[in-house]
């Protein structure tokens, strides 16, 4: 998953929400100078990486993407995913997609001293053109495709991925929908039920 739903997803916190955005910045043995909530919230990263990559209808999403961009299918669908949350954004979270982005960019601002270099670089790019609002729409999309066809080393044609959204939009859009309940319900699991698993 990408950006937003790792937020949504998160423990009600702005730590624990820092710490799943930061899953994809920070490795599992380098955690030992964050607070124990961001440590969560990374670990909580990680098992939704991994129930996500292994589920048959996120495999079944990567499939419609055709042949050629096949080895970036992952990739693809984590950002079109993100997409479908933020249309459907009212079905899943109980505060507007707006308010909720700004809470995070204020959280980043707030622990900026603590990010990651990376991620450092990344923030205020993020926050000034407000890339969680922006995945609702094509536009958007496109604009984060083009931003990670940039920062991938090997030669790539994510740029003009958007169209593979755009030819499988219903599909994908009943994917998700299938989906994304089934990873809340495995997120609130771990959370709610299985606490010992982030000790």
């Amino acid at each position: 998953m990408n950006y937003l739903a790792h937020l949504l997803l998160s423990e009600n916190s702005p730590e624990s929400r820092l710490g799943n955005l930061l899953g994809d910045f920070v490795k599992t043995d380098a955690l030992a100078p964050f607070p124990l909530p961001i440590q969560r919230g990374v670990l909580l990263h990680q098992k939704i990486d991994s129930f996500t990559d292994t589920h048959a209808i996120f495999q079944q999403s990567r499939q419609r993407i055709s042949v050629e961009r096949r080895r970036f299918a992952g990739i693809l669908i984590d950002i079109f995913y993100d997409h479908f949350l933020a249309v459907h954004w009212s079905t899943y979270a109980g505060v507007p997609l707006d308010e909720f982005a700004q809470s995070v960019y204020a959280t980043l601002i707030q622990y900026q001293d603590m990010l990651p270099d990376t991620l450092q670089q990344i923030a205020p790019h993020m926050i000034q053109h407000n890339w969680l609002v922006s995945y609702g729409s094509i536009s958007g999309i496109q604009s984060a495709l083009e931003r990670i066809a940039k920062r991938l080393k090997r030669t790539n044609d994510l740029a003009s991925a958007v169209t593979e959204l755009e030819t499988h939009y219903q599909q994908l859009e009943e994917d998700f929908l299938i989906f994304f309940p089934e990873l809340a319900d495995f997120v609130h699991q771990q959370i709610h039920d299985a606490p010992a698993a982030f000790s």
